[in-house]
């Protein structure tokens, strides 16, 4: 089975201009399988690396987009392995602004975005899964979950009508119904990853603090407004439940085979950053290869380039 083959104390050593250079280990934002954590203690919203320029950092964000465009290039043409990345977060710590800069220079062909909201009544129907199911990348592909099949260990969780919605047997809604789910949802990755679908997770990690000045922003600028959802506000409430669920479902399901990233997010030049270093760093670590081509085709080609040159 294809497990991620980065060492948690591997140092990710950006360039940064003609002399700088940040730095951060995988141990710094990766959730250690198999541990208990807690956002508040152990992961810093503000955490930059020790670095500061947005500028210089954006610039490398840049220069891994090319190289993340090469290695998806790899990707399809090897035709092995697919790449499911999922980012789940609060509302306002940046999902879509990540996704729009960090896959910006992969070829549309090769990727898709599915984007998950409430349930449909059809969803509803169906096991927790099934919708997810339907929407993950084949091989060659890139598939970007944003939320995902968690939401259903998160929302579902802090809102129990949602659960009480899904028509479940009685007899499957008790105290262990979240326990059950953590380790279905291990043992779905553990099959998509025997059968070569990669999955990336990343949380967003948010201070309650920046999530209150981008909702601000959003007011106060009226080509934001349009991003300002009441029903954000309303979340607010919950909070705490939100993030007593967020380290329930990271201690669960961080495993070896699908770990999560908890990315800072209160500088979004950082986050993006993280990602889009995170990405290439695992794409890299499947040794991806054009096909080889044998010399019987090389032949066959050689023949074509001469008749080609002999029109002109």
């Amino acid at each position: 089975m294809r497990k991620y083959n980065l060492d948690p104390d591997r140092k990710i050593k950006i360039r940064v201009g003609d002399s700088g250079q940040v730095e951060f280990r995988f141990k710094e934002v990766m959730v250690p399988p198999g541990e208990r954590i807690s956002l508040k203690k152990d992961y810093d919203p503000g955490f930059t690396g020790g670095f500061e320029d947005k500028a210089e950092a954006l610039s490398q964000v840049a220069a891994n987009v090319e190289t993340l465009a090469e290695l998806q290039e790899k990707l399809y043409a090897q035709d092995t392995y697919g790449l499911l990345i999922i980012f789940q977060a609060m509302d306002a710590a940046g999902k879509d602004g990540a996704i729009k800069h960090v896959i910006s220079g992969v070829n549309p062909q090769g990727c898709r975005v599915t984007s998950f909201k409430s349930p449909s009544a059809e969803e509803l129907d169906h096991d927790y899964l099934w919708r997810a199911a339907k929407a993950l990348p084949g091989r060659g592909m890139i598939g970007i979950f944003n939320r995902s099949y968690y939401e259903e260990v998160l929302v579902v969780r802090v809102h129990p009508e949602f659960l009480a919605a899904q028509k479940l047997p009685p007899d499957t809604v008790d105290d262990d119904i979240w326990k059950r789910r953590f380790k279905e949802i291990n043992n779905f990755e553990r099959y998509l990853v025997r059968n070569g679908i990669v999955v990336l997770k990343f949380f967003l990690n948010l201070s309650r603090g920046e999530q209150r000045k981008r909702f601000l922003a959003r007011i106060d600028r009226p080509e934001k407004n349009w991003k300002f959802s009441v029903a954000d506000y309303k979340e607010r409430a919950f909070w705490d439940d939100y993030q007593d669920a967020y380290n329930d479902m990271l201690s669960n399901t961080s495993t070896e085979w699908a770990p999560w990233f908890v990315i800072p997010a209160d500088n979004k030049w950082f986050a993006r950053l993280a990602i889009s270093q995170s990405i290439c760093a695992v794409l890299e670590s499947l040794d991806l290869r054009f096909p080889e081509v044998s010399d019987k085709r090389r032949k066959e080609l050689a023949e074509i380039r001469k008749a080609l040159q002999a029109e002109s």
